[in-house]
């Protein structure tokens, strides 16, 4: 008896060249469109975001440079670069500003950080502070970057 096939039923490697198809021609797109995202950099920088690498973050706050952490209160308190001000990335700015404002408008060099790649949170912050007049930069790649160069980090609610 000979064997029937199922015309509804779809074979593994036929899915596969489906939905490489369908990527490889949405790659195509988005990079020849001029209307794509840049895959090789981070999405969130805009124009006039200024970045530092952990190396010169690291040296920057070693000489003085504030450090503000935009992320969550309970990912600072579960580790944050030593001398760095909680400054979470939320509804509550103003409050946030209000209370440090002094030490923002003293310091020359603020570096702000978050969760790293994918991650906005010290993007907004950056952009809001200089908003209010106080040049920020972001540090690129954020607290993974930190961590992965195995500088020094702080648990807990103290600077």
């Amino acid at each position: 008896m000979a064997e029937t096939r199922n015309p509804q039923r779809l074979r593994p490697w036929r899915v596969l060249a489906i939905v490489a198809s369908g990527s490889a021609l949405g790659l195509v797109w988005n990079s020849a469109s001029g209307h794509g995202f840049p895959l090789s950099s981070n999405v969130y920088v805009q124009p006039g975001d200024q970045q530092v690498e952990s190396a010169e973050a690291k040296g920057l706050i070693q000489k003085g440079a504030l450090a503000l952490d935009a992320r969550p209160l309970w990912a600072y308190e579960a580790g944050h670069i030593p001398s760095a001000l909680p400054f979470p990335e939320d509804d509550k700015f103003d409050e946030h500003f209000a209370a440090l404002e002094p030490q923002l408008r003293s310091n020359l060099n603020v570096i702000v950080y978050c969760a790293g790649f994918g991650c906005e949170a010290s993007h907004i912050v950056a952009r809001k502070l200089k908003q209010h007049g106080i040049p920020a930069v972001v540090l690129n790649e954020g607290w993974p970057a930190w961590t992965d160069a195995g500088y020094p980090i702080r648990t807990g609610k103290q600077p």
